[in-house]
């Protein structure tokens, strides 16, 4: 692997839009788990950017995407491999005395799937493993080989070691508690929501039409809405922005009330979660607590 520093790093993140702070603890432990060639389990709540990381690090490193979302009942045959039963039925037919069993168990008879290509990719490529927590124990110990050696065991063919070991991100939203042994062969990182100063920037860089007024305002405002609410999903990033393109679009230079009712469903994406709004907290409230100086502060989270 050719290494670079961790400066050079952080550049290249910036490079491609993503937005660092110094001394960035998802810049640093990122760099680490690259460089010491180890998994990196991300987690955190929904929406602060976890599969961003391994989006971005796909570009910071020319390396091909290769996504696996997790799901309930997620099997290795789905993950890692399935044979290609019509064309082994064909082969049968067409040579049913001379055939041996070794014929139906070739590699051209194998469907590969998302752990498998990342291993026999002849260059390195970047696997996002999405969900992790999704799952059920089996799967996870089903992955122990791929992430601590990062090979896997095909009980017809024998052991399938990478050629170019991939980056490998598995992301948690926490549903259910992880294994210690998945932890044991990961680096860790827990994302939260980040603060008003870096989202600001964020939306800078992927709004930057936006007035620098509008941009600041937006970001108070939803940090006020994770900070002082308890809704059932807080706004994500991916919301943030569409809620200040949505002002761009109307041509807004100003947060309002009457705007702000009028889009607020781009942030909240439930009845329940508008309905604790308008009890909790409303419009003229929000924008109250965004010309309040007590609210200058109150974001630390880092993340994106």
């Amino acid at each position: 692997m050719s290494r670079m520093t961790l400066e050079e790093f952080e550049h290249a993140l910036e490079e491609t839009g993503y937005i660092t702070e110094r001394q960035d603890k998802i810049a640093v432990t990122t760099f680490l788990a690259v460089q010491l060639e180890k998994p990196l389990l991300v987690t955190g709540p929904p929406g602060v950017g976890k599969t961003e990381i391994a989006k971005i690090l796909s570009q910071v490193f020319g390396a091909p995407l290769i996504r696996l979302q997790c799901y309930e009942g997620l099997d290795e045959t789905r993950a890692l491999y399935e044979w290609n039963y019509q064309r082994q039925l064909l082969k049968i037919q067409m040579q049913r005395e001379s055939l041996q069993e070794e014929d139906l168990f070739a590699s051209s008879y194998l469907l590969g799937r998302p752990l498998l290509q990342a291993l026999q990719n002849e260059k390195r490529s970047v696997i996002l493993i999405d969900e992790i927590d999704k799952t059920d124990s089996e799967f996870e110990a089903f992955l122990f080989e791929f992430l601590g050696e990062f090979q896997v065991t095909i009980p017809e063919m024998g052991t399938v070691t990478a050629k170019e070991r991939p980056i490998v991100i598995l992301t948690s939203n926490g549903e259910r508690e992880l294994s210690d042994g998945l932890k044991r062969r990961c680096v860790f990182l827990h994302v939260e929501a980040p603060s008003v100063d870096k989202e600001v920037r964020i939306i800078r860089v992927k709004v930057p039409e936006l007035p620098e007024r509008l941009a600041y305002q937006v970001a108070r405002a939803v940090g006020v809405l994770r900070e002082k609410l308890a809704l059932h999903k807080m706004p994500s990033i991916a919301e943030t922005l569409d809620w200040a393109k949505a002002l761009l679009v109307m041509g807004k230079t100003d947060l309002d009330p009457a705007w702000v009712d009028a889009t607020l469903t781009l942030l909240l994406k439930s009845q329940e979660d508008v309905e604790i709004f308008y009890r909790e907290l409303g419009a003229e409230r929000l924008l109250w607590e965004l010309k309040s100086p007590q609210g200058e502060g109150q974001r630390h989270g880092h993340g994106k």
